[in-house]
This record gives structure tokens, C-alpha cells and sequence, in this order.
């Protein structure tokens, strides 16, 4: 009999890869924004301001795609912060453990700043910060 499985097994971080890999797999084939399956904001719904993630799944579908520049009309920081995201997940899945860089003290709270300061800028209603809104 086999120990418990953590997210650090080999197994568990393929199923989650796998599991990934559906979700994209899903977004690719059904663009859920265009047959009106797509989750809501809810800061958008009671707001009307867009969140840092707001048109991150569109993006998704347009990075399938291979539009880049529709995908960053959705969501920019979202497109431009993928490939590191990727590269992360990779060693992630190689290695069992993230980067050292998403593992530092100071990571969480660089992340949460420029999360807040890109939900600013992109509801900033005059050109050319409001070219950044869904």
C-alpha cells in the first residue's frame, strides 16, 4: 500500500496537469463567452469596474487561436504574464516545487500590488488606459 498522495506527488501534480489541460482543452473547443456558458465577475456585475482577471478566459481562446493581439485586448497583463506562469508550472511539474522567485516572502504582496495597480489603470476611463478594459 502506497503512502498519502500530497500535491507534491508525481501522480497528483500529473492529475492537475491533466486536469489543466482539460479546462484549456474545454475553453478551446466550446468558447464558452460566445455560447453564454462563461462565469460572470462578480466585481463587474456589482461594480461595473473589471477585475485583473476579467477577459482572462477570451484571452485563453484567442491565445488558442493564435491571436495575440485580440487576447491582449482582453486581458493584457493576463497574456503577458502566461509564458512565465507556463515556465512555472513546468518546473513546478518537474521538480515538485515552484521557482524560488514565487517561493520568496516578498512574491505574495508584489503580486497583489501589481494585480490592484492594473485593476486601477484598466478602469481609468480615458485613452489610453481605457483601451485596457474587457
Amino acid at each position: 500500500m502506497s503512502g498519502p498522495v500530497t500535491l507534491a506527488s508525481p501522480r497528483a501534480r500529473l492529475a492537475l496537469t491533466a486536469a489543466g489541460c482539460g479546462v484549456v482543452a474545454v475553453i478551446g473547443l466550446l468558447e464558452p463567452s460566445r455560447i453564454g456558458v462563461a462565469l460572470p465577475c462578480p466585481l463587474r456585475v456589482t461594480t461595473g469596474l473589471d477585475c485583473p482577471l476579467c477577459g482572462a478566459t477570451r484571452a485563453t481562446t484567442q491565445l488558442l487561436r493564435g491571436n495575440i493581439s485580440a487576447a491582449l485586448d482582453f486581458n493584457a497583463l493576463y497574456v503577458v504574464l502566461l509564458p512565465a506562469l507556463f515556465v512555472a508550472g513546468l518546473v513546478w511539474l518537474a521538480r515538485g516545487r515552484w521557482p524560488s522567485v514565487i517561493l520568496a516572502k516578498w512574491f505574495p504582496a508584489a503580486a497583489i500590488a501589481v494585480a490592484v495597480a492594473y485593476m486601477i489603470v484598466r478602469n481609468l476611463p480615458w485613452a489610453p488606459f481605457s483601451y485596457l478594459g474587457t
